[in-house]
């Protein structure tokens, strides 16, 4: 069946972009369901057609798009999506988006620049979309530019259980690639078992793109297994030369964990041979794991089943981090 009702009647149903149907399809399987059939197709100047093959009128309908590449194609594909579920008179229309597009561009650095992160919430609110769930935003402040309930979901839990379940806590340090993310890595630290902590001291280009240099270690890592923890690797030149660093500094290993592995070119190549144990990501973007053999995948797709689920029942999000700092 392609959704399930409750006793007041009524109907979830779940959609899928083209983007990483796989996620959606283990999203859908935790559900018990099925994915509305849809038909998506480009015309030959690019524009996308969209049609539901079943009706959703009155239905609490889910709209699940991963923001890979071309990220601009889908981004737009999820907005037509929301706008044909709402002209079928969809009862409540929630915008599943596990890797915030334009998330870096939350804020201006200098004068005649966009807020682009906040552009794409009010892209998603024109288009009809009554709700967002997101996973591991780039900054929390995002959760206000969307007027509308927000539900921003936390893979660190994944993350730190498989951490756990691998490797020793007796000599693990959680390290931040940079100052911004030291209050994140403290709630990874007290998971962990109050593991100790140091973080990568950095310096940034803003008039270039993917330009950072990982300058020198603050904290003792001296012959600790460290856990170089991050929401998202792109091109991977900041985490790899943080990587080497930590070796320089006398860390006897180093693991890389992120929840959005975007992994643009050459991403692949620096982060397989910068001397890392591991690299541990999950799939809310699409992942080809062929060839890179210290690369880990975990699923994010029993979360976003139990959010989804949540909403549907008019339950709490917030249980599901019940005890997390």
């Amino acid at each position: 069946m392609t959704g399930y009702t409750t006793e007041n009647h009524k109907d979830l149903k779940v959609f899928s972009g083209r983007a990483h149907s796989k996620l959606a399809e283990a999203v859908a399987a935790e559900l018990g369901i099925e994915l509305v059939p849809t038909t998506a197709r480009d015309f030959a100047n690019g524009e996308i057609f969209i049609r539901f093959e079943e009706s959703v009128r009155g239905a609490d309908c889910f709209v699940m798009q991963s923001h890979c590449q071309p990220i601009n194609t889908w981004l737009m594909e999820q907005l037509i999506m929301i706008d044909a579920l709402k002209r079928g008179s969809a009862k409540r229309i929630t915008a599943i988006v596990p890797f915030y597009p334009y998330a870096r561009q939350d804020k201006k650095h200098r004068g005649r620049e966009p807020i682009s992160a906040r552009l794409v919430a009010d892209l998603f609110a024109a288009a009809g979309a009554d709700r967002l769930v997101a996973v591991d935003l780039h900054t929390d402040q995002i959760q206000g530019f969307f007027d509308g309930p927000v539900d921003h979901m936390h893979a660190m839990p994944i993350l730190t259980e498989y951490i756990k379940s691998k490797y020793s806590m007796d000599n693990l340090c959680v390290v931040s690639p940079d100052a911004g993310r030291v209050k994140q890595a403290e709630k990874w630290a007290n998971t962990l078992g109050d593991a100790p902590m140091a973080f990568v001291h950095k310096t940034r280009d803003i008039d270039a793109a993917n330009q950072v240099v990982s300058n020198r270690v603050v904290g003792d890592v001296e012959g600790k297994d460290c856990v170089l923890m991050d929401d998202m690797i792109d091109t991977g030149g900041t985490i790899a030369g943080a990587v080497g660093v930590l070796k320089d500094a006398g860390a006897k290993s180093v693991i890389i964990a992120c929840t959005h592995g975007v992994f643009s070119d050459p991403a692949r190549e620096r982060l397989s041979s910068c001397g890392a144990e591991e690299v541990i990501t999950t799939d809310t973007l699409p992942q080809n794991t062929e060839g890179w053999e210290n690369l880990t995948v975990l699923s994010i797709a029993p979360l976003l089943a139990k959010t989804i689920r949540e909403i549907f029942e008019n339950g709490s999000v917030t249980t599901l981090f019940e005890g997390q700092a």
